[in-house]
């Protein structure tokens, strides 16, 4: 997801590994930055996930030339994809899924409901979800970033 609308969506059926959300990256991640910004430079945003944080995956990282942001592990407030998410989970809440099949099929659908603007309005809304997790906690809230060049 950026500012300029999502990209496809990959449906894993095990687990993600390191190797599995570095294949992620390069296969599916990098080809949807590189139609959303071409050129430009851009901040990619994850959490503490153990697959995130593997020493491969920064390793992998670092190859594909990627400018990492990390915030902490229970902080979905930060993260525009945990709050896009909520959205899909709010809308499906009630509808009768009983299988995997309706499942994928009812986040397909709703995947392909997102509009540009609703992916806006997520990223500029940043900056006030960081003053209120700040708030609570006396300005002291650590993201990390780290240039992956």
């Amino acid at each position: 997801m950026s500012s300029t609308g999502v990209g496809p969506l990959c449906f894993i059926k095990s687990r993600v590994i390191a190797a599995i959300y570095q294949d992620i990256l390069e296969y599916f991640m990098l080809p949807s930055a590189g139609k959303h910004y071409g050129d430009a430079d851009f901040i990619f945003q994850q959490d503490l996930a153990p697959a995130h944080t593997a020493k491969s995956t920064k390793t992998g990282s670092l190859t594909m030339g990627l400018l990492c942001m990390i915030g902490q592990q229970n902080s979905p407030d930060l993260n525009p994809m945990e709050n896009l998410w909520a959205i899909a989970k709010r809308k499906m809440r009630d509808m009768r899924l009983n299988n995997a099949a309706e499942l994928k099929a009812a986040t397909e659908a709703f995947w392909s409901s997102i509009t540009p603007q609703q992916c806006h309005r997520l990223i500029v809304s940043m900056p006030c979800h960081i003053e209120e997790v700040m708030m609570p906690q006396c300005g002291v809230y650590i993201l990390s970033t780290y240039a992956c060049l």
